[in-house]
């Protein structure tokens, strides 16, 4: 095995480094810090932690996906997709499995890393990549639901499955808090509107803190006291906690490993999926294993130091290039700038509303739903809307997990279907077109098969899928011929499922005396084929480059 290749961009940025350099990236770093905050504390609330874990998040993950990463502009931090997953686990494991489940996919990370697998992430389909990103925003906006209309439940528990969740909605929806309901609106509105004043500012800081003075004088001078507030939920901690490892035992890794595989594989897809939409505005490359590792080793890393799962961010990412960010130093500086605020400044997150947050993670959730992008999949073959329909609703039905599992399969099958359906077989009994074939010199005359001889015309892969397909042809068939020849000049490969078929009929065609020819077996096939040792059993004699050459030795078995 080749030794593992990591090759972190900042220390290839750094050759080359100047001041002006630097100075562009620190104005990016604390700008994409800014816009980090808000998101950080939001991701952290709506996954059911505390929201300093958020930024404790942004902070660790930040700094080690710029210092080790392999892209020079990627950001990490908590996302929105993590959200459902999180929530999730904490229910059922608490957060100690969660720290467990991190860690593990981590591990995983940074092994597809190691062995190279970087590129493999990128063939799973488009249509499940969409199907359970739009899954996931529409499930993020069901969770704020409660906090935008400001509703009350009493001493019922929040389901944590989609359908219960809005009929508990439905059931307390007399309970709504208009004033909640208005700052919500407001905090969206500015949101929408904040790009059109300016491009440098970000939306959901401007509206949290505009949202958040004016909630504070409604509550001094206004005598409205029934606006939820961060600090009438959570108690603040403007410190890095200490590093705690969880105890790790056999049973919880085994029941937390699905769940880590969906983190590991949710990761790395939104990691790389960000640094490749990076690279095509920059004009660069990214290190795709280098990534990963970064990526594992910073899941590792953040609930060891009290923080979440986290990926790369598409949006930050782009903050990040638009204000001048081009090396890794800007994600280093994005990293202190957050780590400087919770040091300093995390007392003053008590006054932002929960109506406010909910508004941020609104138009997260309408910013991550890609609806456009649905809506045009819809318009394309059958097949693939038929995964994306089936992954979107798994994943707001039931969880992400079950959704990549059953849309990869069901794209599997689908994808093996075709190919089915593009693998040909035909039967030739009379004569051969030369002016239609490759693997023979060209003839004016068309090539006459013998009497007694059936030529098999293979075009397309022989794997399990069409093994079948062989047989039944053969079954369709009469009269049992003297001689056939197997045309493979169009099987780029065989699997293993395709060299026992072909055994099974070579060892049919021998208990029945008819004898059997290979014609125009590529290379790729002919090596498979000769490990397998069907050659042994064939005879060399009887495997032929061309037609021309497998009709002549049929015509000297005819007559000898």
């Amino acid at each position: 095995m080749k030794r593992v290749e990591f090759r972190p961009k900042l220390f290839e940025t750094l050759k080359n480094y100047s001041r002006a350099n630097l100075m562009t990236d620190v104005m990016a770093g604390v700008i994409v810090g800014i816009v980090a905050l808000p998101l950080a504390i939001a991701f952290g609330i709506a996954s059911g932690v505390s929201p300093e874990k958020g930024i404790i998040t942004a902070i660790v993950a930040g700094f080690i996906v710029s210092f080790l990463g392999g892209s020079k502009v990627q950001i990490g931090g908590p996302t929105g997709a993590f959200i459902v997953i999180i929530y999730g686990i904490i229910q059922q494991y608490g957060i100690e499995g969660l720290m467990v489940a991190t860690m593990m996919a981590g591990v995983l990370l940074v092994l597809l890393g190691v062995f190279k697998l970087g590129t493999i992430i990128k063939f799973i389909p488009y249509p499940i990549i969409v199907g359970f990103t739009s899954g996931i925003a529409l499930t993020i906006f069901t969770t704020q639901i409660a906090d935008v209309f400001g509703l009350r439940f009493g001493d019922e528990k929040v389901p944590g499955d989609f359908i219960g969740k809005w009929m508990l909605y439905a059931r307390h929806f007399d309970t709504v808090n208009w004033w909640n309901v208005a700052v919500s609106i407001v905090s969206i509105v500015v949101i929408a509107l904040t790009p059109r004043l300016s491009r440098k500012m970000p939306g959901s800081l401007v509206a949290i803190v505009l949202v958040t003075a004016g909630v504070y004088f409604l509550k001094m001078y206004g005598g409205v006291d029934c606006i939820d507030t961060i600090g009438d939920r959570f108690s603040i901690k403007s410190q890095l906690p200490e590093a705690a490892v969880p105890s790790l035992n056999w049973e919880a890794v085994k029941n937390l490993f699905p769940v880590a595989i969906t983190i590991a594989v949710l990761g790395a897809i939104e990691s790389l999926l960000s640094a490749t939409v990076a690279d095509g505005v920059i004009g660069d490359r990214h290190d795709s294993n280098t990534e990963l590792i970064a990526q594992g080793i910073a899941n590792i890393a953040s609930p060891v130091l009290g923080g979440i799962p986290a990926t790369g961010a598409i949006a930050r990412t782009m903050t990040n290039i638009n204000n001048g960010g081009r090396s890794p130093v800007a994600g280093i500086v994005h990293a202190v700038v957050l780590l400087l605020i919770l040091l300093f400044l995390m007392p003053l997150a008590q006054y932002i509303p929960m109506a406010c947050l909910a508004g941020v993670l609104v138009v997260v959730s309408y910013n991550m739903s890609g609806w456009r992008v649905f809506k045009g999949l819809l318009r394309n073959p059958k097949s693939d809307v038929v995964v994306l329909l089936m992954t979107f609703f798994l994943t707001v039905i039931f969880d992400l997990t079950v959704a990549i599992e059953v849309g990869l399969v069901i794209a599997c099958v689908l994808f093996m279907k075709r190919v089915m359906e593009t693998t040909e077989i035909s039967v030739i009994t009379d004569e051969i077109d030369p002016n239609k074939e490759s693997d023979m010199e060209m003839h004016e005359e068309h090539l006459a098969v013998p009497d007694g001889v059936e030529v098999y015309e293979i075009n397309g892969p022989y794997f399990f899928g069409i093994a079948t397909k062989f047989e039944e042809i053969m079954a369709r068939l009469g009269d049992r011929p003297k001689i056939r020849i197997i045309r493979m000049r169009k099987v780029p490969f065989i699997d293993s499922t395709g060299i026992h078929n072909l055994t099974t009929f070579c060892e049919m065609s021998q208990k029945e005396n008819i004898h059997l020819i290979l014609s125009g077996v590529n290379p790729q096939v002919h090596a498979v084929l000769e490990k397998a040792g069907f050659y042994e059993m064939l005879g060399k004699e009887n495997i032929c480059s061309n037609i021309n050459e497998a009709l002549d030795v049929a015509r000297k078995e005819l007559n000898g």
